[in-house]
């Protein structure tokens, strides 16, 4: 496994077993908004200490990971 993406963890017990980094409630999916509404790693980084900049790195290995997939679902459902 990436060692990027062992720091997401899926817990049912935290945050309702979406994706987070490292247990901390923190889910993936908020990171991305964050990075996609133009916050830099640095900026949230400052925002949120208990992040490292690994943290961000995992976020959007697994996004890009997860990427993948949906696209490969889209493929099969043009060809049916």
């Amino acid at each position: 496994m990436n060692t990027l993406l062992s720091r997401i963890t899926i817990d049912p017990a935290v945050c309702h077993g979406k994706p987070c980094v490292r247990g901390l409630r923190y889910p993936v999916e908020n990171l991305l908004e964050l990075l996609s509404g133009g916050m830099t790693p640095d900026e949230i980084l400052a925002d949120y200490a208990d992040l490292e900049r690994e943290d961000i790195s995992a976020v959007l290995a697994f996004a890009e990971a997860k990427s993948h997939i949906w696209a490969i679902g889209l493929r099969e459902r043009r060809e049916s």
